[in-house]
């Protein structure tokens, strides 16, 4: 299999000389790794050997040590280059003037797990409007989208639900690239950001992760495997809900339940169109921390036989309904703050249009909710056309 090769690989091999002489800062996080399994940090200042001025980590931090929502990193030091890094993911999302003051150039190195509420994306946005107000160039490294660019699900954000888990109007499960993100961001916030975006070499749309043949390193602690992005997209919402997601457990997304829950019960009202793809397989678990902490939870883990035919967003969704017409007494919607956002609905910012709550309590059918998403990603297709990297 040959590898993809990524923004850090191209970098390395053709754009790196091109920033000679330039102050470099680099937003980046472990899992930004080259195919050689070097970090971009690493490459860059082998590269262009005291050009890097400062650090930047996003949510969960530049090592990826912190856990969790609302979890704040702080700002610290490498030792090795002697240069600060500065945490996005503090008491400021965005990088500020004092910041910036000491670059001429950001790099943005990322990898996002193709969901609208992985928060990279804002982070992103947030370094474009800052590079934009402090004229600094802006150099976005490409990745893939572990779940392809080919297939988008689910209904699309509404301005209203804006948040730091939703900065556009974008689809659940996007198929985006992170670079193709900041060229949508840079003409739809008309920031008239000085930005070039590095693609990579060999990826097509219809590429799942595993046909990168690239080592997947989790972009956060709750992403451990390719596998847990495929799901995440439909896991994602139980955030929004008394049910634990999994944090605590070694398959965080992929293993989600409650003490009250009836797996049983729950598998017998579930339309059968949410088993497409995937099996789930009955499981107890006992979270070491978060949701449940040390209780016995009952629910399932989503093993996925078809990444090409399993709808992650439809599936956890068909369960939720499930979950609501079992269990409406023990159910809990989780609420605020999430995120930074202290009134709105948890649940509401990730799925992105309260109706869809709504019809879900009154138990309205889902084919209904589907149908309205289809309209919606029929325009989403057409409109994202201009900004498509690759074919």
């Amino acid at each position: 299999m040959d590898y993809v090769q990524t923004g850090i690989d191209r970098f390395r091999e053709e754009n790196w000389k091109r920033l000679k002489g330039y102050r470099l800062g680099l937003l980046s996080n472990q899992a930004s790794l080259d195919s050689r399994l070097n970090t971009s940090q690493k490459v860059i200042s082998g590269l262009l050997p005291g050009q890097l001025k400062a650090l930047f980590g996003p949510q969960h931090g530049f090592g990826g040590e912190d856990q969790d929502n609302m979890v704040e990193t702080d700002h610290s030091y490498d030792k090795e280059l002697g240069i600060p890094i500065f945490s996005l993911y503090a008491d400021k999302r965005e990088p500020v003037p004092h910041m910036l003051e000491l670059i001429d150039v950001l790099i943005i190195d990322l990898q996002d797990v193709g969901t609208r509420v992985y928060t990279f994306s804002s982070t992103m946005l947030s370094c474009l409007r800052g590079a934009a107000k402090g004229g600094k160039k802006v150099f976005v490294l490409d990745r893939p989208n572990p779940l392809g660019g080919a297939v988008a699900e689910g209904n699309l954000l509404q301005p209203e639900l804006y948040s730091f888990v939703g900065p556009y109007g974008l689809p659940m499960r996007h198929g985006l690239t992170m670079g193709e993100m900041a060229g949508i961001f840079n003409d739809v916030f008309g920031l008239n950001c000085d930005l070039e975006i590095v693609t990579m070499d060999g990826w097509h749309r219809k590429m799942l992760w595993f046909d990168t043949g690239l080592t997947w390193m989790m972009p956060s602690p709750n992403m451990p495997l390719p596998q847990t992005a495929f799901v995440y997209p439909g896991q994602v919402i139980w955030e929004g809900t008394n049910l634990s997601e999994g944090r605590g457990t070694c398959r965080p997304f992929e293993v989600f339940g409650a003490p009250y829950l009836n797996p049983a019960a729950i598998k017998q009202c579930l339309d059968p169109k949410a088993t497409r793809g995937c099996l789930l397989q009955e499981f107890s678990f006992r979270p070491t921390f978060h949701k449940w902490q040390g209780e016995l939870c009952h629910g399932f883990m989503i093993q996925v036989l078809d990444p090409r035919v399993y709808r992650p967003y439809f599936t956890s969704l068909a369960l939720l309904k499930s979950v609501l017409e079992i269990h409406r007494d023990n159910f809990e919607w989780k609420e605020p703050p999430y995120e930074y956002e202290y009134k709105k609905k948890p649940i509401d910012l990730i799925m992105g249009n309260s109706s869809i709550r709504r019809e879900l309590e009154s138990g309205g059918a889902l084919s209904f909710t589907e149908k309205k998403w289809e309209k919606e990603l029929e325009y989403f297709f057409e409109w994202r056309e201009a900004y498509l990297l690759y074919p």
